[in-house]
């Protein structure tokens, strides 16, 4: 029975990684006595006796976890890491298995696995089938907004959130150094980093991605059903992500896929202005989050596809 360490299962991502695994018989979750956290010959004893080490930490925290387990040679553990540290860095395997072809082989191979951000998840996923098919120009000027649940924010945010301190509706990152950014421009191959406007909303959880475009200045001058059916031609299969149809109300609710790993993924256009702008709508602690880390988990432990 495979042994999972879950580092850092204290915070927000850490925690409903446990509950996804509670009920599970075919793998034992381990933990590290509370008095010991910052033991470091206790947690490298432990991370000597797993199989895969789950690290859901501060960057930096991460690292370190790394570096020790880099002295562990051939008793090391494989790893995902949640969190932002190593998802652009060498020998890591970038844990979108819905990436293009053989990425979940990969991800089900590798020994580093990094799981995706909750934006970085939706932008990616919209842009790289388009840039791949020459509908998109990997040099051209993107703008991605978005707006996730404040569930995302970390505890400080929960909390000002709860306690009603926060405001019910917020635009941050206005300094466009979003951490999101190496990893969209990375696997989306953009050749530059799109301009990102994240926002917070008064929900919990909950997420939706928006990508505008000027169709005509597009180098095929695409319409939207083209932009569409590439986006379903590359998801087709996929368990987890899927294309929908635009809702005829032209409007899309945030929250309806709380409690889902689902990612759905919209083109709404107006032909007559040659307008688009494509949504990938997740809930930011599912696909964005912990349902990633539970759907990479399962590669790494021998699922496929």
């Amino acid at each position: 029975m495979p042994r999972i360490f879950i580092d850092g299962d204290s915070g927000t991502t850490g925690l409903e990684i446990r509950e996804r695994l509670a009920d599970r018989r075919d793998l034992e979750i381990v933990s590290i006595a509370r008095e010991l956290r910052k033991d470091v010959e206790a947690k490298r004893d432990l991370l000597a006796g797993v199989e895969i080490a789950i690290l859901c930490l501060p960057d930096d925290a991460a690292r370190e976890t790394v570096r020790l387990c880099d002295g562990l040679g051939a008793r090391a553990p494989r790893l995902l890491d949640a969190s932002t540290a190593h998802r652009i860095a060498p020998g890591w395997v970038y844990g979108f298995a819905e990436l293009g072809e053989g990425q979940a082989e990969r991800i089900a191979d590798a020994a580093r696995v990094a799981n995706p951000g909750c934006y970085a998840t939706g932008a990616i996923a919209l842009l790289r089938p388009l840039v791949d098919a020459g509908l998109v120009v990997a040099g051209m000027a993107v703008t991605i907004n978005a707006v996730s649940g404040y569930s995302g924010g970390g505890r400080q945010m929960i909390e000002a959130y709860e306690a009603r301190r926060a405001p019910p509706f917020e635009l941050y990152a206005l300094g466009f150094e979003h951490k999101h950014l190496p990893e969209i421009a990375t696997y989306a191959r953009l050749s530059s980093p799109p301009l990102f406007v994240p926002s917070v909303g008064d929900f919990r959880q909950g997420m939706l991605v928006s990508i505008p475009l000027h169709l005509d200045t597009l180098p095929a001058r695409p319409k939207a059903a083209d932009l569409e059916a590439v986006l379903a031609r590359h998801y087709a299969g996929a368990i987890h992500v899927r294309v929908a149809p635009a809702p005829s109300e032209a409007r899309l609710d945030a929250t309806a896929l709380n409690g889902t790993d689902d990612m759905e993924l919209y083109v709404f256009a107006n032909e007559a202005k040659r307008h688009a702008v494509l949504v990938a709508r997740l809930d930011n602690l599912g696909k964005g989050a912990s349902g990633a880390a539970v759907q990479n988990l399962a590669l790494m432990l021998g699922a496929r596809g």
